[in-house]
């Protein structure tokens, strides 16, 4: 190589030092890229995961990166003569130049270590709502769900959160804990007329045939979940609560389900309780009604509307 910066410098007149570090530095950055490259195809050959491929790729690239920045500081920087000194220097730098991408550093770590929630999860974090897809040194990115879309559907946008945040904000997460399902509540609401113990007989019946298969699962996870947490064991099975409000009886279905699926086992569930109602002559949903009624009184005619749905003047 020496040859070769020496008549770099004779035909540039630039010293053939500066030469020497940028084909140093050029051969570091291409053998770690090679290696990077060899790990990530044998990675490729060996499993068609999405997840363990996403990982391998992240973890080769932090390590390269962190190799290349060693090596290439070591042949930049030589009056640095060990490691830790030019680390610990840097290190200091950024800490007064870099407080935030700092910090967002130090929640990367938190999340890799304390493993909050991982990619592919479902969690909320501060106002944002959505699946994590992937992770960073200084952030980490989830497709958002919620906001104007119902149910917990994709908005189809993308929200780039600062790692940061873990230490500022509290973490809902739905999958992942001590078991994989959440609670979803349906309200119905019959009116005072209907036979609410025969709605509420088909409510429980719908549930039951519905969820059933899930309550075996859910309490396999629970068990196991009790010899590291102290979880008082919640009533797993569907059940249907009782309510009176101003305008009518109100049925709410309480059953498991899993988080990805919300919206699809609310309809599953009202498109049987509209069919089971449909037989049913004593069973009415309450909605907002008006009637007028003509009141002679005193000579005068009045006009009533009803105020509140299911109520007559």
């Amino acid at each position: 190589m020496k040859p070769l910066t020496e008549w770099l410098q004779k035909a540039t007149g630039i010293p053939s030092e500066l030469y020497s570090r940028l084909i140093t530095t050029l051969m570091c950055i291409l053998v770690l890229w090679f290696f990077r490259w060899l790990i990530l195809k044998r990675v490729w050959k060996r499993t068609e995961n999405s997840l363990t491929r996403y990982q391998w790729r992240k973890i080769s690239n932090y390590v390269a990166f962190t190799f290349a920045f060693i090596l290439i500081g070591r042949v930049w920087l030589e009056e640095f003569h060990t490691v830790t000194t030019f680390l610990g220097i840097v290190s200091a730098g950024l800490a007064i130049a870099m407080k935030d991408p700092l910090v967002n550093v130090a929640g990367w770590f938190f999340i890799l270590w304390r493993r909050p929630f991982d990619v592919g999860d479902r969690i909320q974090i501060g106002d944002h709502t959505g699946d994590v897809i992937d992770m960073s040194v200084f952030q980490f990115t989830m497709m958002e769900i919620g906001n104007w879309v119902h149910a917990d559907q994709s908005t189809g946008r993308i929200v780039h959160v600062p790692n940061g945040k873990v230490f500022v904000d509290p973490q809902t997460i739905y999958t992942q804990g001590w078991f994989d399902y959440i609670w979803n509540e349906i309200p119905v609401l019959i009116t005072f007329e209907s036979n609410w113990k025969k709605a509420k007989e088909i409510l429980q019946q719908i549930a039951t045939t519905t969820f059933g298969h899930l309550i075996p699962i859910a309490e396999r996870k629970l068990k196991e979940s009790q010899h590291e947490f102290i979880i008082h064991a919640p009533k797993l099975e569907p059940i249907v609560f009782t309510s009176v409000e101003a305008s009518g009886v109100l049925l709410t279905l309480r059953h498991l389900c899993e988080p990805r699926r919300r919206r699809e086992s609310t309809q599953e569930i009202w498109e049987a309780i509209l069919e089971g109602f449909v037989g049913c002559a004593d069973i009415d949903f309450a909605y907002p009604t008006s009637s007028t009624v003509t009141i002679a009184a005193k000579g005068k005619i009045v006009t009533g509307l009803a105020a509140n749905p299911g109520e007559a003047v």
